[in-house]
């Protein structure tokens, strides 16, 4: 079944690029509502942003949704990943700026806060997104698909010059927990070639050792270094959740990521909903249901974090 928030969740931070303070309050819907963002700081006709494929608009580094007045809010890409992970179909999220709060640089303190409020269920079936048919982008070196499976898998590959990152593979399926217990407590990374360059341009002024990952050549210049040795892929599949949820239900499928990032995902949704044949909507029920994310996650299930 569809399910929502028990009580209302405020996350207070700043933004990764902007540098600005938020406040986010992640609140309860009813069925049917799916995850809504609404900009408290902005006229009420304007406010409200829909967390859809079809509203994402380009922007660097990050997932960027605006609205038919204009209205975005960016970095969604977490907290979307959390709400996917936790299982929540319906939300409200309130925010007083146009990006969301980067706290760690992972998922986990939304996967915290949301587990700590607990998740009920509700009294409308879920609806997923079934692959039929395999679907595929390139650009370059990169690549993303997605094929038919009875459940929601991934394998990402990811290759940085830097010895720190170096070739990553990982496969997961994300059926049951998996990505509370596996993903959730990796955090955004980058060379520190890139953090000069984004700052440069005027992002990743919100950016420190503390919220990010930084390395390099062979060095981990965040302190603790690693939670996990493969922490980067780790990431990267936990960004692709988040921008895979977007398509307005869980997604039945096998996703295959080699270098890709949070614009090819968008494309590649853009693509499989583009192609007849390729999808459908599923009424989940006690089977297909059994094999979303969000199944029987309990706090326990939270990763120990030492770094």
């Amino acid at each position: 079944m569809q399910s929502s928030l028990i009580s209302a969740v405020v996350f207070d931070g700043v933004g990764l690029h902007s540098g600005a303070p938020v406040r986010m309050v992640v609140r309860p819907a009813p069925t049917d509502h799916g995850v809504v963002f609404l900009r408290t700081d902005l006229p009420v006709g304007q406010a409200r942003i829909p967390a859809r494929w079809n509203a994402v608009v380009p922007s660097k580094l990050c997932t960027l949704l605006a609205n038919s007045q204009g209205a975005t809010v960016s970095t969604i890409e977490h907290v979307m990943a959390a709400l996917a992970g936790c299982g929540i179909s319906n939300a409200l999220i309130e925010i007083d700026g146009p990006e969301v709060p980067i706290l760690d640089g992972s998922a986990e303190p939304f996967v915290r806060g949301f587990l700590a409020s607990g998740v009920a269920a509700q009294s409308a079936p879920v609806l997923a997104v079934k692959v039929l048919r395999a679907v595929e982008v390139r650009e370059g070196e990169a690549i993303a698909r997605l094929e038919p499976s009875d459940s929601i898998e991934m394998d990402f590959t990811i290759d940085f010059t830097d010895a720190a990152i170096g070739r990553q593979e990982k496969h997961l399926n994300l059926s049951n927990g998996t990505f509370v217990r596996e993903l959730c407590d990796s955090r955004t990374f980058c060379r520190q070639s890139d953090v000069d360059a984004m700052r440069a341009s005027g992002l990743a002024l919100g950016g420190t050792l503390e919220n990010a990952v930084v390395v390099e050549g062979d060095r981990v210049l965040s302190p603790g270094g690693l939670r996990h040795r493969d922490e980067p892929v780790r990431h990267k599949m936990l960004d692709a959740l988040g921008d895979l949820s977007l398509a307005g239900g869980p997604v039945l499928g096998r996703y295959v990521g080699v270098r890709a990032g949070h614009a090819m995902t968008n494309r590649l949704l853009r693509q499989l909903f583009a192609t007849p044949g390729a999808w459908a909507w599923v009424e989940c029920n006690s089977l297909s249901g059994g094999k979303l994310p969000g199944v029987g996650v309990t706090p326990a299930d939270l990763p120990r974090i030492t770094a």
